[in-house]
This record gives C-alpha cells, structure tokens and sequence, in this order.
C-alpha cells in the first residue's frame, strides 16, 4: 500500500507528522493568500489613473473598491461548504483558474462596468481561494505542534498581504499601466494550477448527504446587508437606511441559523460548535478583526492627512509595522510548544494590543514614531491571537469540516473587521465633529478631507488655522477611539482567560481520539 505521506491524492493520517513534500506544498498555497489578501487593497494609487481611464461616475468608483470585499464575504460560508463536498484541493484549482481569468478581464477592462463585472469575479474567486487553503492546511498537517506553525505562518502571510498590496500597486502605477496591478496574478496562479496537483493532496468529506441550495442566498442575504451597512457607516454615518441594512442582515442571519439547525444536510453544521473551543475561538477572533481593522482606519488617514505624506510614501511607511507581524506568530507558537498555555498567550497577545491602542492614543499631530510602534505593537498582538485561535477552532474541527470551519473563521473575521470600521469610525468622528471649530466650512465639520479641500481655497493664515484644528480634532477622535478599542480589547483578554481554560496547550490528538471525534460528527450526520 502507497504512503499516504507520499500520495499526491489522500491527506495524511491523523497525527503522523508531515514531511518535506508537504512544507514545500504549505508555499504553494502561501502564493493565493498572497494575492487574495493583496486585492483588497491594490487598488489604492490605481484610482487615479482608472479615473482618466475609465470615467467613472461616484458610484461606480465605489463598487469599484467595494464590489471585492461584499462578494467575498457574502460566499466564504458557501464555498468552505462546497469545499468540503468536491474536494478542496479540486475547488482550490477552480477557484486559482476564476481568480487568474478575472484578473486578466480586469486589467483590460474598457469601461467601468466591466471593471466592476471583474471585480465581482475576483471576490468569487477570492472566496475559493481563502477557506480552501486554511482548510488545506489543516488536512495536511495533521501532527498539532506543525500545524500550529503552519497556521502562523498563514497568519503572517494574510495580514502582511494587505499591507504590501497598497505598496505594489503604488509602485506598478508609477512605472505602468493600471491595469498592471492585477496582472501580476496570473504568474502566481499558473503556478498553482501546474504544483499543486503534484504537491497537494486532495480531501473531501464522505457520505455529506445534498447540498442544501437554500441556505445559500440565506446566507448571502444576512451577510451581505449587514457587510454593507457597517461599511458604509464610517464614511457616512449613522443613517436610516444603513439601519435598515443592518436589520434586515440580521433578520436574514437569524432565518439562516434555524435552517441549519432543522436541514437534515445543513451548509454550516451546528455539530462544528460543539468542539472544544471552536465557539470561543470564532467569536474572540472577530474581535481580533474588530482591532485590527479599527486601527487601520486611523493609521493610514493619520499618515496622509494629519501628517501629510503622500500615498505612496504613507504606504511605505505603513510597512514598517509589518516587520513585527512575521515574528509575532511564529513566537507564540514556539511559547505554546513549549508548555505555555494557550489561554495565556491569546491573553497575551490581546494586551499587547491594547498597549499598541494605547500608543495611538498617545500621539500628537506630529508623532510618526510613535503611531508606526502603535501599529506595529497592535498588529504583533492581534497576529499572535488570530493565529491561536485559528489553530484551535480547526483543531476543534473534524478535518470533514475542515472547510466550514475555515470559512466560518473568515466571515468572523470580515463582520469583525467591518464593525471595527462602523463602531471606532463612528467615535472618531462624533469626536472630531465636536471639536472642529463652530465657524468652519460644512465641508471641513464633515472629515479632515473636507477640511484640508476647504483650507486649500482659503487665504493662506485662515488655510493653516483650519488645517492646524482639522488635525487636531482627528487626532483628538483617534485617542477617543483608540481608548475604547484599549478597553474592547482587555475585556477579550480576560474572556480568552475565562473561556479557553478547556484548549490551553497544543497537544497532539492521538489517532484514536480525532477516531472518536470524527465519530461524534459522523453519528451526528446519520441521525439527521
């Protein structure tokens, strides 16, 4: 009989230890997560040149951006679920082929619609590509402590791609085309489709019973509105409409849930809840996302707006906080092998995060240094938490539900994320509406952006008086939001200490208990 270990087609047994094939297989799929990631921010210097382009109209500009983030939440749960049934490695390579396919309509889109038309297909293929790898990950590293650093080493790689998609793309538009910055996926994807048949093993999960249509627009029609309403929010503020998104999100989300709880093959299988830990860990990792995101809405208008560098030099400088991120993970990996508790460490990394808050917090109108540590300390934290807590809700997951798990992770993270932008955006800015002067423009009381358009077309002393309170009042709503998301984030602490006392070191399952646990799922299944 073959070695699993060495058969391209089975992933191996549970607890064997994965070899030099599957490390080099771990890079393969590091290549899509890459550029997944990066597309969510790539377009940031292409705007532009789109503009003189394409003519967009306002509208259009935003579905532009936004069109990627929606579609990409709105199928994450849909397609871990598809994963799990055809093959995850088999819906990796579909995904790998839509994502190269739309990259290339992308760059030669001729007129906004198209563009948009593309970018829709980006997020489809996108929301193949993400739980497809996570859950790759867990099939092929069966042995907890590889895993482990297998999933720090995703996490290092997701957070980093956001950051260095806004550098690329500054740096492609100035020396080409805009449609340059989504060309640079289809080596990366070519690349895919030719290893990883040859280095990946497929897994799919056995007697899943049919695909339950239904849940699919269920699922589409909660976490579409409530994405969309919460990432309008910061921008716009609190409207009736937005309110009326959110509600209907939420009445859609709760439809969704009974579905799963009473169809005999559900998309999301409630039995995924019962593992040790699994619940915790989703709900502590959309806080991660909540932080993370939160921030990130500051630093990058802080960088350009308050102290003025340009887009691309901000988005230079936005890398320097990285640099923390790639040793983040793989340290806490190493403290939890070595006998610390998970818990603590989770705790740990939500404290360190608050202290990068508490930074932010510190900063005046001219402090570089000092937001870049803030940001650096606060993304080093959150890594060191979201790649626990990955680790432990797919090694609570069945390696069958290894791509409902990861999917449930991903939409966790992106409902955490757009609510850090609504909630933190929104506290910015009632605080810098309050602190702009009373007599200054309509424009400049709305944002800073506003307000530096209005100092702009003003006499040159009342232009810098405006400027100096404009900057100030962001600066002063960037400590206020700052401060609560301190708070948020030392209440996660002391949750993670309460609620993950059951999953507090990695501890390799043996054969025979992940034997015991697959069971537990596989009754689950035939008692529907």
């Amino acid at each position: 009989m073959a070695n699993p270990m060495h058969d391209p087609t089975t992933a191996a047994p549970e607890g064997e230890r994965a070899g030099r094939r599957e490390w080099t297989a771990l890079v393969v799929l590091m290549l899509p997560l890459l550029l997944v990631s990066m597309d969510v921010s790539v377009l940031y210097f292409a705007v532009p040149s789109i503009s003189a382009d394409l003519d967009p109209s306002g509208t259009q500009q935003l579905w532009i951006f936004d069109i990627y983030g929606f579609v990409l939440a709105g199928l994450l749960m849909t397609m871990g679920a598809i994963g799990d049934r055809i093959g995850r490695r088999r819906l990796l390579l579909i995904g790998a082929a839509a994502f190269g396919a739309a990259s290339l309509a992308a760059a030669y889109a001729q007129s906004a619609e198209l563009l948009i038309a593309a970018r829709a297909m980006l997020g489809i293929g996108g929301a193949t590509l993400m739980p497809s790898t996570m859950a790759l990950v867990r099939t092929m590293f069966r042995d907890a402590t590889q895993r482990a650093k297998a999933i720090g080493i995703w996490s290092a790689v997701m957070a980093g791609g956001v950051a260095l998609g806004s550098v690329l793309s500054g740096i492609l538009v100035e020396h080409f085309w805009w449609g340059s910055v989504f060309l640079v996926n289809l080596p990366a994807m070519a690349l895919l489709l030719v290893l990883a048949p040859v280095l990946i093993p497929e897994s799919r999960s056995a007697g899943r019973g049919r695909f339950d249509l239904p849940s699919v627009p269920l699922s589409m029609a909660a976490v579409l509105p409530l994405v969309y309403g919460l990432k309008e929010i910061p921008s716009e503020g609190m409207r009736v409409e937005y309110g009326v998104w959110l509600a209907v999100g939420v009445l859609f989300a709760v439809a969704f849930v009974r579905r799963q709880r009473t169809v005999a093959s559900p998309l999301v299988d409630p039995a995924l809840f019962r593992g040790r830990g699994f619940g915790p860990a989703v709900a502590l990792n959309l806080v991660a996302a909540f932080g993370m995101m939160g921030s990130a809405l500051f630093t990058t208008q802080y960088l350009q707006s308050v102290l003025g560098k340009g887009p691309l030099e901000a988005a230079l400088w936005s890398l320097l906080p990285s640099a923390l991120v790639g040793f983040a993970a793989p340290a806490a990996t190493v403290l939890v092998a070595r006998g610390a508790e998970r818990r603590h460490v989770v705790a740990g990394g939500f404290v360190t995060a608050a202290a990068g808050f508490g930074l932010l917090a510190a900063a005046d109108t001219d402090a570089l240094w000092t937001a870049l540590s803030g940001a650096g300390v606060l993304a080093a934290g959150i890594v060191i938490v979201m790649s626990q807590l990955t680790d432990l809700a797919l090694g609570a997951a069945p390696a069958e539900r290894a791509g409902s798990a990861s999917s449930l992770l991903e939409t966790g993270q992106e409902f955490g994320g757009a609510l850090g932008m609504a909630v933190l955006g929104a506290v910015g800015t009632a605080v810098y509406r309050h602190r702009i002067p009373d007599g200054a423009p309509d424009a400049a009381r709305e944002t800073l952006g506003g307000a530096l358009a209005s100092a702009r077309a003003m006499p040159e002393h009342a232009g810098e008086a405006l400027t100096a309170a404009a900057r100030a009042a962001f600066t002063d709503g960037m400590h206020t939001a700052a401060l609560l998301g301190t708070l948020l984030l030392l209440a996660a602490a002391a949750a993670a200490l309460t609620t993950l006392r059951c999953s507090s070191t990695i501890e390799a399952e043996s054969p025979t208990d992940r034997t015991t646990s697959d069971r537990t799922y596989a009754t689950t299944d035939a008692g529907r």
